[in-house]
């Protein structure tokens, strides 16, 4: 029926309605699913219905974000009826990644004791593989993380939920659902097991073969249950202290690796690892910054410095503005920006530094419009409009931002 985006826009507010997803793009979504479904077999098969649930979970978050009830309830019903049908398949029944995505989509719809339920099944049926199971230590970090966001405060944090999650998988046994407090021996115990599993890990790391090195997304998860695990039982410290030990780790393995093999084998592997280490180290220090008295300091500069290895991180790039909204003093997030751009091809520095200029336009004209009479500007308007223009034009002549539809959308809808 003419032009139509396939998927979604969320960066262009159209009017009241947010761009949200079209029908027919949607039904070409939908039919490719349907149509690889029939063709690919066993993992193949397997990693498809991942990426179906995965994009069904997209949809989710947008409804949840735009707060659309009614079409949440109808997409929850859509998504859930989706994942039971993936389970019930012979194949998928001990797959741990389908189990963890349908866990996360139950606790995402609110169901949150539907959702432990799934988790607590999930990690009952997985076997005693403790953290050596790479699997098993990603559904224990997801369901530890949701539990941790319950907490209201870190007073009570060594009673949760989460610590039992945490410590039961380090004991390599049987998993058992959530009966009351750990205690303070077992606590022990999982902290010393932790840390010998952490310690072996790097150490084999340095000087091991190219199949173990692969293995990067197990050292992550390690990473992060046993910082998540810190943070809950000692504090914030004790966790940045391991994303810092485990960082300047792998930051000296690849660069070895590199050197070592004259390929680029490190920088294939370990990049990897150590951006999800990064991301992993700044959730949780703006986390920490929701749920009591912290300085701003640490986070901007692990994200200042994250950003300059990894410069098209999305995640990275929104908690860097997020934390920049809170500043009236915008020169160090433009020269920030400026250097970035500079420095690097990609597309997305632009694409944030355009956004977080227009958030800045959007809260002055708000200041500048509020109907109390007479106000004096806090932030004066500055030329806001130009830089804006000057921006979207240096990006369109970059290489990369002349081909990119997204970009020339942006612009048009500024200039209208």
């Amino acid at each position: 029926s003419g032009f139509n985006s396939i998927g979604h826009m969320d960066t262009m507010p159209r009017g009241r309605h947010q761009i949200g997803h079209y029908k027919e793009g949607e039904e070409f979504i939908q039919n490719v699913f349907h149509v690889l479904s029939q063709i690919f077999t066993g993992k193949e098969k397997s990693n498809l219905a991942i990426c179906w649930l995965q994009y069904e979970i997209s949809k989710v978050i947008q409804c949840l974000q735009a707060k659309k009830k009614k079409k949440l309830k109808a997409q929850g019903r859509k998504s859930k009826k989706l994942a039971k049908n993936f389970l019930k398949a012979p194949d998928n029944r001990n797959n741990l990644s389908l189990w963890k995505l349908y866990a996360y989509l139950e606790w995402l719809l609110g169901n949150t004791d539907d959702s432990r339920k799934v988790f607590d099944t999930a990690l009952c049926t997985a076997g005693t593989g403790g953290l050596k199971s790479a699997q098993l230590c990603s559904l224990s970090l997801l369901y530890a993380q949701l539990e941790v966001e319950l907490l209201e405060s870190m007073e009570g944090a060594v009673t949760s939920r989460a610590v039992h999650i945490l410590t039961k998988l380090t004991e390599n046994g049987p998993f058992v659902p959530y009966g009351g407090q750990v205690s303070p021996v077992n606590v022990l115990k999982a902290r010393k097991t932790y840390e010998h599993a952490l310690q072996d890990y790097l150490s084999r790391t340095a000087d091991s073969d190219q199949d173990q090195v692969n293995d990067t997304d197990q050292l992550v998860n390690l990473v992060g249950c046993y910082a998540l695990f810190q943070y809950l039982t000692v504090g914030i410290d004790a966790a940045v202290l391991i994303y810092t030990q485990a960082s300047e780790k792998l930051e000296v393995s690849g660069s070895q690796k590199c050197e070592n093999t004259g390929e680029n084998f490190g920088i294939l592997n370990f990049p990897t690892a150590l951006e999800a280490v990064t991301l992993l180290h700044t959730n949780l220090l703006r986390f920490h910054m929701k749920t009591g008295v912290y300085p701003l300091n640490p986070l901007r500069e692990a994200l200042t410095e994250a950003l300059k290895r990894y410069p098209s991180n999305q995640s990275l790039w929104r908690s860097y503005i997020h934390i920049q909204r809170k500043s009236h003093c915008a020169s160090k997030a433009r020269r920030f920006f400026d250097s970035v751009t500079r420095s690097t091809n990609s597309l997305e520095p632009w694409l944030f530094a355009i956004q977080a200029e227009q958030m800045r336009k959007k809260l002055t004209e708000n200041v500048q419009r509020a109907a109390v009479g007479e106000i004096h500007c806090t932030i004066p308007e500055i030329g806001l409009t130009n830089r804006i223009v000057a921006l979207f034009e240096h990006a369109v002549q970059s290489e990369n931002g002349t081909h990119c539809p997204l970009l020339w959308r942006m612009y048009l809808n500024f200039m209208v």
